[in-house]
């Protein structure tokens, strides 16, 4: 049998939820006996989303095999369980770098290089080089934007090449209700549907996206204006909890239009544990990049999918102008803290000032990547005498750089996709809290997106190892350097250079975000 694909296109605004619904379909195309993959196309320049601000575009993504990556890529893996990697995402920068190293070296035999058909060859190649029976392509951006019409040429002609019997187009659009005429607006879906016909593509189904349900008139119209079946326009309304959808689109038999339609034979076994009650903890992300939610996106679902209400995200610029009562007066409203990674040294005073009082206060606080090294610092200045402490990062010229770049690092020249990424081996120490978090384990392989290290054999006096005696820090990981340090005689004090919520799943949170919000509740 021909590998099928199914293409899912936006229209009308960007940010209406392709990813997640192009995550749920492929989740109930596992659930029905399908071999299933996923991939996204990012129609900017960038060759991957590793030097992009957050504020701008979301959190950076790391993958198992060290690509950083647009943040639907986390969608993915979260949904479907699964481990994906670099070839489940093409950018543009990808496929011009490509092309034109290939012109270099001569590769084009002469040929004057251009968007069709060398352009486009590329991308197909790069869609027809990924495996599985079924193939669900994310186009980002929406239909019009003048990036993504390469790509939307490219599956046009691949669909052409293939057969149009393979293939299944998705568009994802929005429909506005206006409330002053108590009525859906459905012309920018008409007009977006004929933006993608001019193309030279015609969508098999309208997913409509609305923030309350739709009344039948004018999903009829969309039918209408659009050429599409009527059975074929589905309505996906705004639900509280993103985890719904796929129970959503199950109950609509949405797996089976595509079965029908793709020729798949369809075996339902889906099988969704997400959950559905929310401990109502108040837990504070402190943090810097403020401009959207999606900044701490993977965060913010690890701590979500352990089941606690959604964490509050606070500016750590704030904090840095507050005296310690007022700190204490501001933080104690909250059960837990996390402090998350970063670049940049904006905010990380306030950062320190929080972990401080969580320290002195007994407040569980989980540091990550910069957070563990912040948490170093903080210690070394409050507690270990070294008032000047800092990372290399923030104050080169520190007298007690107890973080610095580490040394492969120091002759990297270019920033994109040279840090310490992906999988990389972890030792946790016998006899400590981490320990028991991973119950019992004594080797992981955690996600790493790091230039800096703490040293610990210069600061050697600010560690113990446990069991000994003092008030250090515990060394409770390691591998060529600090890995995780904890605290005792404190109820979470846990810090850790790796990046655990890369890999929370539904129905499959890291322990160490099971652990952490469970202590942040009392237990």
């Amino acid at each position: 049998m021909p590998q099928k694909f199914v293409v899912v296109t936006g229209g009308v605004l960007s940010g209406i939820g392709k990813g997640i619904f192009s995550a749920s379909l492929a989740r109930l195309l596992k659930d029905s006996g399908i071999d299933v993959n996923i991939l996204k196309i990012d129609p900017y320049l960038n060759v991957d989303a590793g030097t992009m601000n957050p504020n701008q575009h979301g959190e950076v993504f790391v993958t198992e095999d060290g690509y950083e990556a647009d943040l639907d890529l986390g969608h993915y893996e979260r949904f479907l369980g699964i481990n994906v990697s670099r070839r489940n995402n093409i950018t543009a920068g990808q496929i011009y770098s490509s092309v034109i190293q290939r012109e270099r070296e001569g590769k084009y035999l002469g040929s004057t290089v251009q968007i069709v058909p060398h352009v486009t060859s590329e991308i197909k190649e790069r869609i027809t080089s990924m495996k599985g029976e079924v193939l669900v392509i994310e186009i980002g951006g929406t239909v019009g934007d003048i990036e993504g019409e390469v790509f939307l040429e490219a599956v046009r002609e691949l669909a052409f090449e293939v057969g149009r019997e393979n293939f299944l187009f998705v568009h994802v659009t929005y429909v506005p209700y206006l409330r002053t005429t108590n009525e859906f607006k459905t012309k920018p879906t008409q007009q977006s549907v004929q933006l993608l016909r001019r193309i030279g593509i015609h969508p098999d189904t309208v997913v409509v996206r609305t923030e309350t349900p739709i009344d039948a008139n004018s999903l009829y119209k969309v039918a209408l204006f659009s050429g599409v079946s009527r059975n074929m326009v589905i309505n996906l309304p705004d639900v509280p909890n993103v985890y719904e959808v796929p129970n959503v689109l199950h109950s609509l038999g949405i797996h089976n239009l595509v079965g029908e339609k793709l020729g798949l034979k369809i075996i339902d076994k889906f099988s969704w544990n997400y959950p559905k009650s929310f401990q109502p903890l108040k837990i504070g992300i402190v943090g810097k990049y403020l401009g959207t939610d999606d900044a701490y996106k993977s965060i913010i679902e690890s701590i979500y999918l352990s089941g606690v209400q959604k964490p509050v995200v606070i500016d750590a610029q704030e904090l840095e102008e507050m005296a310690d009562e007022q700190i204490k007066y501001y933080l104690e409203q909250f059960d837990a803290l996390i402090i998350p990674g970063g670049f940049g040294r904006r905010g990380i005073e306030g950062k320190i000032k929080a972990i401080k009082y969580a320290r002195e206060n007994k407040k569980p606080i989980l540091g990550i990547c910069l957070g563990m090294q912040l948490m170093v610092i903080e210690f070394a200045r409050n507690v270990g005498g070294l008032t000047k402490a800092n990372s290399t990062e923030f104050d080169p010229e520190t007298p007690h750089p107890i973080v610095n770049m580490m040394e492969e690092q120091k002759k990297i020249l270019h920033l994109g996709g040279t840090m310490r990424l992906g999988a990389q081996k972890t030792l946790i120490e016998k006899n400590t809290l981490l320990e028991r978090i991973y119950n019992g384990k004594n080797l992981v392989y955690e996600r790493h997106r790091h230039r800096y290290e703490v040293d610990s054999e210069k600061f050697k006096n600010l560690f113990k190892k446990p069991g000994e005696p003092g008030n250090k820090l515990i060394i409770s990981a390691k591998s060529d350097f600090v890995e995780a340090i904890e605290l005792e005689n404190h109820p979470f004090f846990v810090g850790i250079q790796y990046h655990p919520e890369y890999k929370t799943r539904v129905g499959n949170p890291h322990p160490i975000f099971n652990w952490f919000v469970k202590v942040a509740g009392g237990k």
